[in-house]
């Protein structure tokens, strides 16, 4: 007759057992097998050296055919770092990198020699043919992420592209450095697509409507009453030129008039960012080479006690099934199991540890570079502002004078 027997929650016959000294041994050199793969694992991250250049564009016949690209200050992307990651990701630097990449961007655009005037935008109410507007996801010195979104005055966007770079120690080498930024890469890539996608997919007449539109949005800010006729938005948000004013109207020269000078104080702007990046650049720098070893030394770090979590307690788990045979050695060696997997679990613990001091290094790097960044005075016509806060703060207050003067001169204010 056959009898059940319960092993772990399972029926077995007598016939289908496992004699227990024999299941255990089993359990435990699983156990260690898989202890010793999980340790000699190792992951390779593959790093590109390649440059991509920057594609100089054919200068148009037509100067009026040259748009004028507006580079948007970057979002820091401080909502999107994930939770885990936030312990790393200082949000000051994070804030100053969002200024400063931005005039690599424009620097980069004005160089290919495809454009008419590249600015940095204080403020989206500034009105120019072109936006290109960036939010950062990974900046920590190995890697960088960037999300680009490019659109022009009528509304259309043109594409929102992913930009993603991750670079090796040799990007960091004095003569490298010299050169051009770690990261250039990304910013040639957006030059080359921007170029190519207007190429491909924007026509002359297309551009023309493009910086017809942009000059009537400014006109319309400052004088509704008379130019938000000129313009219509469609259900798709899309704005279309309706008329256009004479060329000798009185109002439309007053209103080049204050976009000129609207254009002086943006391009003021542009040499406190110039400023505020050679500033930048050096701590910055620095900053960045530390931040991609103490990158690379954490990675390696959490690899390692991952791996050690893993196999201590795989090992645990096969020593404590052998610990329990009624065979004397097995038994013993279950001990020895148990005991080893114990180390491995407890260095785990260490590796986390000393996790931590790599991204308190970084929280400390971040706090000695907040100091670099402090705001800066610019010189305009007869005075001097002091951009104590923030440049977008100081534009609206700006405009407000434009406003101010077109009325003046508009005689609307005596």
């Amino acid at each position: 007759m056959m009898s059940d027997v319960v092993m772990g929650g399972s029926m077995f016959t007598k016939q289908d057992q496992i004699p227990v000294s024999g299941l255990a041994l089993l359990r435990a050199m699983a156990g260690l097998l898989l202890a010793f793969l999980l340790i000699g694992c190792a992951s390779t991250t593959v790093k590109s050296t390649e440059f991509v250049p920057v594609t100089q564009g054919q200068v148009p016949d037509e100067e009026s055919l040259l748009m004028d690209v507006g580079v948007l200050v970057f979002d820091p992307g401080i909502d999107e770092v994930d939770e885990r990651d936030l312990d790393r990701t200082n949000l000051e630097i994070r804030r100053a990198e969002a200024q400063y990449a931005p005039y690599l961007m424009a620097e980069t655009l004005q160089r290919s020699g495809s454009w008419g005037v590249v600015r940095i935008l204080p403020s989206d109410r500034s009105i120019m043919d072109v936006y290109v507007d960036g939010q950062l996801l990974l900046s920590n010195g190995e890697g960088m992420i960037v999300r680009v979104t490019v659109t022009d005055a009528t509304g259309r966007e043109w594409y929102t592209r992913l930009y993603e770079e991750h670079i090796s120690q040799f990007s960091y080498d004095r003569t490298q450095r010299q050169s051009h930024d770690p990261f250039q890469v990304i910013y040639n890539q957006v030059a080359n697509d921007l170029l190519e996608y207007r190429q491909n997919n924007i026509s002359d007449d297309q551009i023309r409507n493009i910086r017809q539109v942009a000059e009537l949005q400014f006109a319309a800010n400052f004088a509704p009453e008379i130019f938000s006729d000129y313009l219509s938005v469609d259900d798709r948000g899309i704005t279309r030129v309706e008329r256009l004013p004479a060329d000798n109207d009185p109002s439309l020269r007053r209103i080049r008039d204050i976009r000129e000078r609207d254009h002086l104080f943006v391009d003021t702007v542009q040499d406190y960012y110039a400023t505020y990046a050679r500033q930048m650049r050096g701590p910055y720098d620095a900053w960045r080479e530390q931040s991609y070893r103490e990158t690379m030394a954490l990675e390696a770090t959490e690899r390692s006690a991952r791996r050690r979590f893993i196999a201590g307690t795989a090992a645990v788990v096969g020593g404590i099934a052998s610990a329990t045979s009624s065979n004397a050695a097995v038994r013993t060696g279950g001990m020895v199991g148990v005991g080893a997997g114990a180390y491995l679990v407890r260095s785990g613990f260490e590796r986390s540890a000393e996790a931590e001091m790599h991204i308190a290094s970084l929280r400390e790097l971040g706090e000695s570079l907040e100091a670099e960044v402090a705001p800066r005075m610019i010189d305009l016509e007869n005075r001097t502002i002091m951009l104590t806060g923030t440049v977008e703060e100081q534009y609206d207050q700006w405009r407000d004078v434009l406003v101010e003067m077109y009325r003046t001169e508009a005689g609307e204010i005596e």
